[in-house]
């Protein structure tokens, strides 16, 4: 049985499991966020289904809390810090220039599918400030020119992911 599809018994499973108190909607919601990367219609639709919950409340919910997504990530998930070390010394700059050069802002995926740009509270690297991460690699102590960089290389690199794809 593939991934997926162990996936998706999970959470249906989660789903069956269902014993009607309020509280469930949450671990319902994480469950198909993270069977699916993120928690589509067709989710929503299932768990107002077996829940009796009306689609439009569970989507209220889904579009309340920061941890849900409505649509799924890029293949290369670039995480901005934003915790206190890296507020200080820099992130909006670092926002900025991943902003100009992947024409992404925060919770937006490109067009392409390739990133998407996620805002953290902190990443844990403060010595590092300013920090982000791509697909979980540290980048620190970014400056304009060095990330630039950075970012032009990412763009090259899953340009040629892509067309290894293609054929």
């Amino acid at each position: 049985m593939t991934e997926a599809a162990t996936d998706l018994k999970a959470f249906n499973l989660d789903l069956w499991q269902f014993d009607g108190h309020a509280g469930a909607l949450i671990p319902l919601l994480q469950s198909a966020q993270d069977t699916y990367g993120y928690v589509s219609e067709k989710a929503i639709d299932y768990i107002s289904h077996i829940t009796g919950i009306p689609a439009a409340d569970i989507y209220g919910v889904v579009t309340f809390y920061a941890q849900f997504r409505t649509k799924p990530l890029g293949k290369n998930v670039i995480k901005i810090c934003n915790g206190t070390a890296c507020h200080v010394n820099g992130a909006k700059m670092v926002h900025s220039i991943v902003q100009d050069e992947l024409n992404l802002d925060y919770d937006e995926t490109t067009d392409d599918g390739q990133f998407s740009l996620l805002s953290v509270a902190c990443i844990g690297c403060c010595s590092l400030a300013p920090v982000m991460t791509i697909n979980g690699e540290t980048f620190g102590r970014l400056e304009p020119n060095k990330l630039r960089k950075i970012c032009r290389e990412q763009k090259s690199a899953a340009k040629e992911a892509a067309k290894k794809q293609e054929g």
